[in-house]
């Protein structure tokens, strides 16, 4: 059954799935689909030809879809689209952005987790199992790869990539890419301080994979030898399993920008 309270505003092209809810003074834009389960508490706006899928919660006070934050952008030009996954949780105060490319897309993976006060730009791929803690704040263009936690009041530079089960610290700055499985804090730059160990458990590697990772981890930042040399080192040795290899990319991608952000070679 799909129970809409009587003070939202729907508008007839939105498709509902079954059990959706849509709570007191919602407000939903032309084009917007919602899959089953999902539920849209009190206050929360969804704007136009987003798609939602199945067993998402969005707290009251959440904005979802609204016009991306660019000074050129005009009030009528077109603009691209917003799609989140399943089982998702959007606590109060979130705000997404659509892509700012008619035909671009900002993509929401699935069995994430985004608290209070939390912001994602135009244009920016959120992968799975996320926990994006209080204000984080994501600028537009980013990727963050699977398991990245981001701490309190996190600040994340455009074009930014964070690898998978990445735990960054509060009030951290990140300005360039991070490699999987590390711990980072600090700003501008932020430093990588360690490997997330935790973040390796809710991977569920095995033991010898933790090992593996651990391993590089310390030949990479701790032999006193330049990062880059060290990984164009350990990428021509062909020795290495896909966790070591995805640390030892991500380092050798950032350095063709030169500040870091290999997502920002591709910019128009």
């Amino acid at each position: 059954m799909i129970d809409v309270h009587p003070s939202a505003v729907v508008d007839e092209t939105v498709q509902l799935s079954e059990n959706v809810v849509i709570g007191p003074n919602c407000v939903v834009g032309k084009g917007v689909s919602v899959g089953s389960g999902s539920v849209l508490e009190a206050n929360v706006v969804i704007g136009d030809n987003v798609k939602i899928g199945s067993n998402n919660r969005f707290c009251p006070n959440s904005v979802i879809g609204g016009r991306p934050q660019v000074l050129a952008l005009g009030p009528d030009d077109p603009i691209g689209g917003l799609t989140i996954g399943n089982n998702n949780t959007f606590r109060e105060q979130v705000t997404i952005h659509p892509s700012m490319h008619k035909d671009g897309i900002t993509k929401i993976g699935n069995d994430n987790f985004l608290m209070i006060g939390v912001h994602i730009g135009h244009d920016c791929t959120l992968e799975d199992k996320l926990v994006l803690s209080n204000y984080a704040q994501v600028s537009g263009h980013i990727k963050l790869e699977t398991g990245v936690w981001l701490s309190g009041m996190v600040l994340m530079h455009q074009f930014v990539t964070v690898g998978k089960w990445v735990y960054a610290a509060g009030l951290a700055g990140i300005n360039h890419d991070v490699p999987p499985f590390v711990i980072v804090s600090g700003h501008y730059p932020p430093e990588v301080r360690g490997i997330n160990k935790r973040g390796l458990s809710r991977a569920g590697l095995n033991e010898e994979q933790q090992k593996k990772i651990f391993d590089a981890y310390k030949r990479l930042y701790r032999n006193g030898e330049p990062l880059l040399e060290t990984a164009k080192a350990m990428a021509k040795e062909g020795c290495h399993d896909e966790n070591v290899m995805a640390m030892v990319e991500a380092i050798i991608n950032s350095s063709k920008h030169r500040f870091g952000r290999y997502l920002e070679t591709f910019r128009d």
